[in-house]
């Protein structure tokens, strides 16, 4: 089978050219369920996403519509699928790096980033779709076109890409892919998944997978380099999002109910600490460790976006993380209700962890949050075009200070 080239992990360095043949070769559902499409290709330049060679398509911005919006791995850029193509955007300092652009209706339902390199893995989406819905289309922006494909027998749900995976998900059925060569790795039966939840980790050398499991309410979760597989039942209901710690040793979870998020211990499955978003339901939309796993994020459709403070060490689980001179005199611990003494009588809602910052926005829109690379500052993206950059303070907790908004569909609305 021809190759794609491998991703450089050097994100300074161009890996070397490959010329692969044209050719599709159909294999069986059963034991890939998958086309491969593949044309010739250029070297992949991890260095930056954009292409200086290509003029961007002016277009009427006022009727482009948002489909779909995500970060990259290390939240250094993010993507938005449009009704018209695709657009990559750079976090700190904020601007749109490029665009693609289609004549007519070209609608990209999905973007997935690979750090800040070239390559992109697009699916189709909106009223009018670029690709069909059952394709993954790998794009390449060095000679700015589609360099191969996956296609499947039922819509795709979700893509994670790593520098050596590929990793697609269908309603009940996730593939793992080499990254060389697209040969299938991997196939795994999930409980219905329609809103392609997985997550993968992106230190190199240690690939971690986590999915749902086939009961309500568990996730499994792969290790790849060990050959170990372990279930976590995380919660009573339907599990509604879940992160890795960039590392993969520690795993967070939300359910339908959207009250409790868990953190476990990818390894043995542990719980490792509980914390308490509110009272009422919510749909979490994300949830997102910071770099160091120090704090956790999380958005919902109640608008609040709240981070809360981690106690345990992604690198070294199972052990009350260690103090330094930065956590020791100014890290505030989620707060604890005042009435924990009496947790064995009242509910557990009692004994809660709460976040100890929150930011406030539009109940009912839809956002999602990382953390961006300045010190103590989350970034958040919503579908009708928002970008907030907000500073939280870790000696005193409470209401977040808002740095920066910008409309990215419209660059001129800022503040």
């Amino acid at each position: 089978m021809a190759a794609i080239p491998h991703p450089n992990p050097n994100p300074n360095l161009l890996s070397p050219m490959l010329q692969p043949s044209l050719e599709q070769q159909p294999l069986d559902e059963e034991t890939a369920t998958e086309n491969v499409k593949e044309s010739p290709v250029s070297s992949i330049d991890n260095s930056i996403v954009s292409n200086p060679n290509t003029n961007p398509v002016l277009i009427d911005r006022s009727t482009t519509a948002l489909l779909h919006v995500s970060f990259n791995q290390d939240y250094s850029c993010f993507a938005a699928g449009t009704d018209r193509g695709f657009r990559i955007y750079n976090c700190d300092p904020f601007g749109e790096m490029f665009r693609r652009e289609i004549d007519g209706n070209g609608g990209v339902g999905a973007v997935e980033m690979l750090f800040r390199c070239n390559i992109f893995a697009l699916v189709g989406g909106g009223d009018s779709p670029q690709y069909p819905l059952n394709k993954v289309m790998i794009w390449d922006d060095n000679p700015n076109r589609c360099i191969g494909e996956l296609s499947f027998g039922s819509e795709v749900r979700g893509v994670r890409l790593r520098r050596d995976r590929i990793v697609v998900v269908l309603e009940q059925k996730i593939f793992v892919y080499n990254f060389a060569d697209l040969k299938v790795l991997h196939k795994i039966e999930t409980t219905a998944n329609p809103k392609g939840l997985c997550a993968v980790s992106h230190v190199a050398g240690s690939f971690v997978l986590v999915c749902p499991g086939l009961q309500k309410g568990q996730v499994r979760v792969e290790h790849y380099a060990s050959k170990r597989t372990k279930f976590i039942m995380a919660h009573g209901s339907r599990i509604a999002s879940f992160t890795l710690s960039q590392n993969g040793n520690l795993l967070a979870t939300a359910s339908t109910k959207g009250t409790l998020v868990r953190i476990f211990n990818t390894h043995d499955g542990t719980l490792l600490q509980e914390v308490r978003r509110g009272a009422d339901r919510a749909e979490i939309y994300s949830l997102a460790f910071s770099p160091t796993a120090h704090w956790l994020a999380v958005s919902s459709d109640k608008g609040t976006i709240h981070v809360f403070s981690l106690k345990v060490n992604a690198e070294n689980l199972g052990n009350a993380r260690s103090s330094s001179p930065s956590d020791s005199n100014s890290a505030v611990t989620s707060p604890i209700s005042s009435l924990s003494f009496i947790k064995g009588v009242l509910p557990k809602y009692f004994s809660s962890e709460w976040s100890m910052a929150q930011f406030r926005l539009i109940e009912g829109s839809h956002y999602i949050v990382a953390f961006g690379h300045q010190k103590n500052t989350v970034i958040i993206l919503g579908l009708d075009g928002s970008f907030y950059r907000c500073k939280f303070d870790p000696a005193t907790g409470g209401e977040m200070t808002q740095l920066e908004y910008h409309n990215f569909l419209k660059p001129d609305e800022a503040f």
